[in-house]
């Protein structure tokens, strides 16, 4: 019987290995040879990783040593590791989860999970990205809020519409500023995860240009845990629509995030949303 791991080394090791030896030397354009085992040697992981042979080596021993989040980067694109494998290799080699990367954000949304927003009927509900940008959206919510194929795909980011769009101050009325601040707040989070992509800095430079408001509030560093429950928008056609608000986040996809505003019941805003949608259709 073999023996089973007894700390995370050589538990690592193990994982080490069964990931090299599921992978064909073709997929790299290696010669196949005769191999004594399935999969790529140690020093072709090595190399390809860009790590001495010795330094692997002692890590598919499950020696005890540090390694460094570059090469554990750089052996999770050898090894063609998916998001649930990278994390569980980082947290055996470092006891906590790899650091978030922007390249997982590919700006699609599965069939299911649209037919999910479709299904929350009267509720408007969106899904949004690390990066804050609106990817997709239900009918209920293009009633309240147009139609936002109309406009472009920068635009269509929830920081750029609380402070570039004029119709979202009017939806939000008194609460637009408390939410502009809880909006940087929360984007700042963000671009602290991802600070090696430039595309943070990038908003933060535009947006500084083009709002005073934003530059004002973003300097300020304001740091808001809280979050509404409650939401009031001030539709210029139905009037007051009260919701409360609910984050949920897919297990398989959590570089998302969907938004879902829930009428409240025993008032009048069902049956507002229900008046927008049908003049949208």
């Amino acid at each position: 019987m073999a023996k089973l791991p007894s700390n995370r080394y050589s538990e690592l090791a193990q994982f080490l290995r069964s990931r090299r030896e599921r992978l064909s030397p073709q997929q790299f354009g290696l010669p196949e040879g005769r191999r004594r085992t399935p999969g790529l040697r140690r020093g072709e992981v090595a190399v390809l990783s860009g790590i001495s042979l010795e330094w692997y080596t002692y890590l598919e021993q499950g020696r005890e040593i540090n390694v460094s989040i570059e090469v554990l980067e750089s052996l999770a694109r050898t090894l063609k590791l998916n998001d649930t494998e990278r994390k569980h290799m980082f947290l055996l080699a470092h006891r906590q989860p790899p650091p978030e990367r922007s390249s997982s954000l590919d700006g699609k949304v599965s069939d299911v999970l649209q037919r999910l927003l479709d299904s929350f009927g009267t509720s408007p509900a969106a899904v949004m990205d690390a990066r804050m940008n609106i990817l997709a959206w239900n009918q209920s919510f293009s009633a309240v809020h147009g139609d936002y194929q109309k406009i472009s795909d920068q635009a269509r980011n929830l920081l750029w519409i609380t402070f570039t769009s004029e119709s979202f101050r009017i939806l939000k009325d008194d609460q637009w500023e408390s939410h502009a601040k809880r909006t940087i707040a929360k984007f700042r989070a963000g671009f602290a995860k991802f600070v090696d992509d430039p595309w943070w800095g990038e908003q933060v430079e535009q947006l500084s240009e083009l709002s005073a408001e934003f530059k004002e509030f973003w300097y300020q560093y304001d740091v808001l845990d809280d979050q509404d429950t409650l939401k009031i928008l001030h539709h210029p056609e139905v009037g007051l629509l009260t919701f409360e608000h609910l984050t949920l986040q897919p297990l398989g996809s959590p570089n998302l995030e969907v938004s879902v505003h829930v009428p409240l019941q025993d008032n009048s805003t069902e049956k507002k949303i229900q008046t927008l949608m049908k003049k949208g259709m």
